[in-house]
């Protein structure tokens, strides 16, 4: 296999978990624009499903939706065995589903903070747990955990969501070392700062937060969804086979750059 053929996905199958919107449809995008069959997930609700099913089709991507949560083991359980009966086996799986609560740490109930926990870390633990075994018996496969800034560094009222995100990138380091021998590669991305509708009432000018976001990231900008394409296809791929156990940053040089000007967030809290 040589050149862009390292890339090409056809044949395999995607399964992007919490894919119904945001950065997680546009690594599903990406992975089935690389020829990838794509499962996606979602826990909310079926008509939110629905709607994406619909969203990925006006981009002339056939999706097979499927809603369960990934922090019931009997639900993934069930779920993963129907996905592969009626779609295949799952050679590529991305754990993005995540939630994040804004409370100060001396605020935060317990169930608030085990919500966090269990969606951002233990969903991706049962997750990658359960389809590997499908991998392993098969002979490899491509996991890639949707980790955060926030696994790196701390930020105010975000106590859970720093904690669990800084576990899914020792989670990876781990299964990794475990899986390596199965060829199973395990890695992560960790975005920066992106333009989704969520930070959308932010982003315009005079806002302190946007203004902020433009002076402190060194390539000047918010980053826009299609920018995890790259390296979700990477990751996703033979290209990366030899590359496990590692979390990619896509956040335009701010994480590298952290210390080395003005101080950071103190005011508009990072």
């Amino acid at each position: 296999m040589k050149g862009l053929e390292l890339f090409n996905l056809s044949g395999k199958v995607a399964l992007v978990t919490g894919s119904s919107h945001g950065l997680g449809m546009a690594v599903a995008t990406a992975l089935a624009q690389a020829g990838a069959t794509l499962v996606i997930n979602g826990a909310s609700s079926a008509e939110k499903l629905a709607e994406a099913v619909k969203e990925y089709a006006k981009q002339g991507i056939h999706a097979h939706a499927y809603l369960f949560d990934v922090t019931n083991e009997q639900q993934v359980t069930e779920y993963v065995s129907k996905i592969e009966r009626e779609v295949g086996p799952i050679d590529i799986l991305v754990n993005n589903a995540g939630i994040i609560k804004r409370i100060p740490a001396l605020e935060m109930s317990l169930t608030d903070w085990q919500q966090v926990i269990c969606t951002d870390l233990t969903g991706p633990f049962l997750m990658s747990k359960i389809v590997a075994k499908g991998m392993k018996e098969r002979g490899g496969g491509k996991i890639i955990n949707m980790c955060s800034m926030m696994s790196e560094v701390g930020r105010d009222t975000v106590s859970a969501y720093a904690a669990a995100k800084g576990g899914l990138k020792m989670l990876t380091k781990n299964l990794a070392t475990e899986w390596a021998r199965y060829h199973i590669q395990v890695n992560g991305i960790g975005p920066g700062y992106f333009a989704t509708s969520q930070t959308a009432p932010i982003r315009v000018n005079g806002h302190p937060f946007h203004e902020f976001i433009l002076k402190r990231t060194p390539a000047g900008r918010w980053g826009n969804p299609e920018d995890l394409a790259g390296t979700a296809i990477f990751l996703a791929s033979p290209a990366s086979d030899f590359v496990t156990g590692q979390v990619v940053y896509v956040d335009g040089g701010i994480l590298a750059s952290l210390g080395k000007a003005a101080p950071f967030g103190h005011a508009h809290g990072f």
